[in-house]
């Protein structure tokens, strides 16, 4: 089951610029900003109540984030689920696109 959103993954093309943005549209402060190197992604995180939204950049050329910037612009990548330990039905379709 489902509990909550646990946040909201955007991708962008310049994160910096993206995270002064964010912080005047949130009114809240980036709180944590991580290289993934086995992704080829830097994140950063906002947190508005118990709410997250993580920005996401590509580090290198061959990064996912690149790729999916390239096809479908800057905007929404992902949204992650809080869901009970028992929830081992829950199914991502990679065919499944909003």
């Amino acid at each position: 089951m489902i509990k909550k959103i646990e946040h909201i993954g955007i991708a962008v093309k310049d994160l910096g610029k993206s995270e002064i943005l964010f912080e005047k549209l949130l009114g809240a402060e980036m709180y944590k900003r991580e290289v993934v190197e086995s992704e080829g992604v830097i994140t950063s995180f906002f947190k508005i109540a118990d709410q997250k939204i993580e920005l996401l950049c590509a580090s290198n050329e061959d990064s996912s984030i690149k790729k999916f910037i390239e096809n479908r612009k800057e905007g929404i990548h992902h949204i992650a689920l809080h869901v009970d330990r028992g929830s081992n039905n829950l199914v991502c379709d990679p065919k499944f696109t909003i």
